[in-house]
């Protein structure tokens, strides 16, 4: 899943207005955790009090600046895309068992795996119960999303199928259970914002493509940078045997006199001996493999900016223009 990607506004009306805007959706998001049971408004909660920068809420928050960003349905939309995003989390953690998430305790360790699925299927619903609201459309792109986002779990849980390419698989998966949600965010803020027709695709596209950007950067990163840098221990995809962008294309390159090692040493199912990790961490920086991946986050990034650059001339789009840029020169 996408972590929180920094967004500074220097336009000071712009900022007030995302500002004013989350403060609305952190109180219906609060609204949305109340239930009868009282174990399960606790559970909701958890994940919602945890924090988390609620960047997909901000897109939507956003892109409604491309139309009227005072429209009543833009703030319940965006609480609807950060409670889905919410829904998603508690049941990630169960197919991970997960024991930390945002800092604090997994609400499966806490309490349990069944309690954190019915706590995802709540806010499902009770962000299913906002979008009603809003009309049949926002349920309809909704439900879509939905079907990407359950569709790019199974794909990743499965693995490519006999016979198809393993980076593509790895792309449908990233474009399914990572970027649809965060497009759909866009499109949320616009279309309710009432901005034109094109305007909301190019939006649309924009935050698709920075959804998978931000992903590959993120594999690349945890190859790519020291703990110093990122806050995190490097290679953790790699020694949970997760294969990750540079892994894969490590993988399909022809193997030489390095590259044989590497290939071995790639295909153990994860490398939790510390020796072992070293050594693949190292040979895999090195590897071409990385210029690769980068070539890949360069592609989708200049997707980013041909879309960005065809929206109007506001302090939005330069907004947009920095995630853009945050996304392509990353170090944590």
């Amino acid at each position: 899943m996408i972590a929180a990607v920094p967004v500074e506004f220097s336009d000071s009306t712009l900022a007030t207005d995302i500002g004013n805007g989350l403060i609305g959706v952190e109180k219906l998001l609060t609204e949305a955790a109340q239930a009868e049971e009282a174990l399960l408004t606790e559970a909701s909660r958890h994940l919602i009090d945890a924090g988390g920068k609620r960047f997909r809420a901000t897109l939507v928050l956003l892109s409604a600046q491309f139309g009227d960003p005072r429209d009543e349905r833009i703030v319940p939309a965006a609480t609807a895309i950060e409670l889905t995003h919410l829904a998603t989390l508690f049941h990630d953690d169960v197919m991970d068992e997960a024991a930390i998430r945002r800092g604090h305790e997994s609400a499966n360790s806490r309490w349990d795996n069944t309690i954190a699925i019915l706590t995802g299927d709540f806010l499902f619903a009770r962000a299913s119960s906002i979008l009603a609201d809003l009309g049949a459309e926002a349920i309809r792109i909704q439900a879509r999303t939905f079907t990407q986002l359950v569709s790019g779990q199974v794909a990743e849980t499965l693995g490519p199928r006999p016979g198809q390419d393993p980076l593509a698989h790895y792309l449908r998966v990233v474009e399914d259970k990572t970027a649809s949600l965060i497009a759909t965010a866009g499109h949320f803020g616009a279309m309710f914002a009432g901005a034109p027709d094109d305007v909301v695709q190019r939006i649309r596209s924009a935050c698709h493509a920075i959804g998978v950007a931000w992903q590959l950067s993120d594999d690349i990163l945890d190859v790519a940078s020291e703990s110093a840098e990122s806050g995190k221990a490097p290679g953790t995809d790699l020694r949970e045997g997760v294969r990750s962008l540079p892994v894969l294309h490590a993988l399909a390159a022809p193997a030489g006199p390095d590259g044989d090692r590497l290939h071995e040493l790639l295909s153990l199912d994860g490398l939790a001996d510390e020796s072992l990790h070293a050594e693949a961490l190292a040979l895999l920086r090195a590897h071409p493999a990385m210029d690769a991946a980068r070539a890949d986050l360069a592609r989708w990034v200049a997707v980013v900016q041909a879309q960005v650059t065809g929206l109007p001339d506001l302090p939005a789009r330069h907004a947009f223009e920095t995630i853009c840029e945050f996304v392509r020169d990353r170090t944590s």
